[in-house]
């Protein structure tokens, strides 16, 4: 897309009253809006288009040859405006360059991108791996360049790495990563004298199981208060079951209870799962069969080993 392209438009357009005319948008600069006035002295400001509205049947001819006319001198001035601002007040930064404008090169950061896309024509050079800023974006560059230079520091490598490491060494994390060690053991504690029936889709703190086997060991007060608040018990201890995830084929066989859990349920740590909970463990479980389905058929295939040998 040429620069004229971008920078000038003007298109036919009637406004309510049906009057014939044409809309022109430029960037807004005071002496090309003098000069454009006194081209066009009946255009007025539309609030509702956000552009100038010419009236007339030949207004788009108009303009059309009143902006070729003016645009090699708006852009050179405007280019030369920002130079000179820049002189006087340059930003000094790595990640800034000069070359007919300017140059933009930071790390991969989206906050970043997001800024420059803000600024009135910077474009992303794929032959540079950089973003162009033209001179006459200076001030919107320079109005955006805290939120830009801020995001690509934060970008840096060595700066994601220590964040990485900060976020690891967080009480937080650490619970987190004890959470999921808890979890990879797929065990969750019952009341001994209120088992739950094995084989069977049932809903409990940890979500949608299939208990498989009760193991018959009793579950530490520590781990059980830590990972499993919700389960108690009152005069019975609590023990260890093992569990599975169910399959999607088992969800949708499942019946719904009509309804909610009653405290003592929630107490006991299983109940039946209502509707709106197995839809949306069936969706869960349809889209994690089909990822697992589609590795495998594109997982590379083992050579058929020899049937037999030759005499």
């Amino acid at each position: 897309m040429t620069d004229e392209a971008v920078e000038f438009s003007a298109t036919q357009q009637e406004p309510g009253d049906g009057s014939p005319g044409a809309v022109a948008a430029f960037p807004y600069d005071r002496m090309t809006v003098e000069r454009f006035r006194e081209a066009f002295p009946r255009a007025r400001w539309r609030d509702d288009l956000g552009a100038w509205f010419v009236p007339g049947t030949r207004a788009e001819r108009r303009l059309t040859t009143w902006m070729g006319r003016e645009w090699s001198g708006v852009l050179a001035y405007a280019d030369q405006r920002g130079r000179d601002a820049f002189a006087f007040e340059p930003i000094s930064s790595p990640y800034l360059e000069l070359d007919d404008g300017f140059v933009v090169r930071t790390p991969y950061s989206r906050t970043a991108i997001a800024e420059l896309k803000e600024i009135p024509w910077a474009r992303w050079d794929p032959a540079i791996k950089a973003w162009r800023v033209p001179f006459r974006s200076f001030e919107e560059l320079n109005r955006h360049w805290p939120a830009i230079e801020d995001a690509a520091r934060r970008a840096e490598p060595e700066e994601r790495r220590k964040r990485a490491e900060s976020h690891k060494a967080s009480p937080e994390q650490a619970d987190k990563r004890m959470e999921a060690t808890e979890r990879r053991r797929h065990r969750y504690p019952v009341p001994e004298d209120a088992l739950p029936p094995l084989d069977r889709v049932l809903m409990t703190h940890a979500g949608c199981v299939v208990f498989v086997a009760i193991t018959g060991e009793l579950a530490e007060p520590a781990d059980t208060a830590r990972f499993y608040p919700g389960v108690s018990a009152d005069s019975a201890g609590l023990i260890w079951a093992a569990w599975r995830r169910p399959s999607h084929a088992e969800l949708v066989k499942t019946w719904p209870s009509r309804t909610p859990p009653n405290p003592s349920d929630l107490a006991r740590g299983w109940w039946q799962p209502e509707i709106e909970i197995l839809r949306k463990e069936r969706r869960a479980a349809a889209s994690l069969e089909r990822a697992q389905a589609t590795r495998r058929s594109k997982a590379p295939k083992q050579p058929a080993s020899e049937q037999g040998h030759r005499e």
